[in-house]
């Protein structure tokens, strides 16, 4: 029997979420946008993990 997936356990982690991550919102110019997207893509890389080893370089300094 397939397990299936519910509302709450969505709700459960949406409220997690909530509570743990503060969302960033950068305005890029479109080209650089496409360029970083396609890059995290070849890579296999994600783009907050991108963002999140940035901000503790930043940080590090």
């Amino acid at each position: 029997m397939e397990k299936r997936k519910t509302k709450t356990s969505s709700a459960v982690k949406n409220r997690y979420n909530q509570k743990t991550y503060t969302a960033v919102t950068a305005m890029l110019h479109k080209d650089l946008a496409q360029a970083f997207k396609e890059r995290c893509k070849e890579t296999g890389t994600s783009q907050s993990q991108v963002v999140k080893e940035a901000v503790e370089r930043f940080l590090a300094k």
